[in-house]
């Protein structure tokens, strides 16, 4: 079982902006001394959401060059909001920059307030979505001699006469994980043997206390797929060894006491973070092109918390992952810097660090 790190954090002023980013790059550095096998990064805009977010090939981009032996992820890459052209460039060449440690997740958004900042409606982003990756892959397989690619779609408009440079390191293109929720989509990663994200919940309802459910039936769908398909055994062992559940907030404390109190006061942080921001997404939902149909719960609900938290001492967390390590999960991305990165959080986070690489990684061994 692998363990990697999501860099998920907020910044609640323009003034902590800079510092959040060296924060993060620290905190990488980290992670990678204490045996974490990859850096993910979000896709997120606006809203005071996470600076690193804004641009995360960028970041990514940047640490490469730091940590040549990681694998860099994102979880994940709203696609609707990126033309198909630049989605493509940028993924090429960080998939050449990474010698092709690069895992992409994809998914169509999440918040109306994003969508309207680039010209989509909320309503079509699943549509635009879908037809951006259609796009992407005719353009990574567009050779110069190949007809023009029309594209028009949306607020994304164009005509590619040429092929897209550079060419991608990975045969094909880098791995497009989506999450294995739909079918389609389940279908995607399975048939092309790349990996996928396995949810801990089933729409309409986003929480809930029994995540492993979820995960084992999406992950079964998922790996029939993937085993059905007619790979070769390496692709196979591939595909499940990046397959990911991820905890939007993972915190690891010498006792399960110790690890609830703290919890407790990350969370309290996040949810006044999100509670700013609700005041921007309902101005967001003004008309009905832009209306959610689903609703988060309070991260301090035992929904919330069970469904997205991973907590408790390293025997605690040993005891909850083994189940997810017998089904065949590869991957733990793990939230250690969840909401607004003050100096303390960052030390808990740290922390959370350390008692994974001293006592949880060598617990789930062999």
């Amino acid at each position: 079982m692998r363990f990697s790190v999501f860099l998920n954090a907020r910044a609640m002023r323009p003034e902590d902006d800079r510092k959040l980013i060296k924060d993060l790059e620290t905190h990488a550095l980290k992670a990678r001394d204490a045996g974490f096998e990859a850096i993910f990064m979000p896709d997120h805009h606006f809203n005071g959401y996470m600076p690193i977010a804004s641009d995360s090939f960028i970041f990514a981009g940047y640490l490469a060059a730091k940590m040549p032996e990681m694998y860099f992820g994102f979880s994940v890459v709203s696609v609707p909001l990126h033309h198909p052209v630049r989605f493509v460039e940028r993924i090429n060449i960080l998939d050449q920059l990474t010698d092709g440690k690069l895992l992409v997740g994809v998914g169509s958004g999440t918040t109306p307030e994003e969508m309207i900042g680039f010209g989509v409606n909320y309503a079509e982003s699943k549509d635009v979505s879908e037809r951006n990756l259609d796009l992407a892959e005719q353009l990574w397989a567009k050779t110069m001699d190949d007809p023009a690619i029309e594209i028009a779609n949306g607020p994304h408009q164009g005509r590619v006469l040429q092929r897209i440079a550079p060419v991608a390191y990975t045969k094909g293109h880098a791995p497009l994980m989506s999450v294995a929720m739909k079918e389609a989509s389940t279908r995607r990663a399975g048939e092309n043997g790349w990996p996928a994200f396995i949810p801990a919940f089933t729409p309409p309802k986003i929480g809930g206390t029994e995540p492993f459910k979820h995960v084992e039936k999406y992950f079964t769908a998922y790996k029939d797929v993937l085993t059905s398909s007619g790979h070769d055994q390496s692709t196979i062992d591939r595909a499940l060894g990046w397959s990911t559940h991820t905890y939007q907030c993972v915190h690891v404390a010498e006792t399960d006491e110790q690890a609830r109190e703290e919890l407790e006061v990350i969370l309290r942080s996040y949810q006044d973070a999100i509670e700013r921001e609700a005041e921007f997404n309902a101005r967001a939902e003004s008309d009905d092109a832009n209306k959610k149909t689903d609703r988060t719960p309070d991260a301090l609900s035992e929904d919330w918390i069970g469904t997205w938290c991973l907590y408790g001492s390293p025997e605690t967390v040993i005891e909850h992952l083994k189940p997810y390590q017998e089904l065949g999960i590869g991957n733990i991305l793990c939230g250690t810097t969840t909401g607004p990165l003050t100096d303390e959080r960052l030390r808990l986070g740290n922390q959370t660090l350390d008692l994974i690489s001293r006592k949880v990684m060598p617990g789930l061994e062999g």
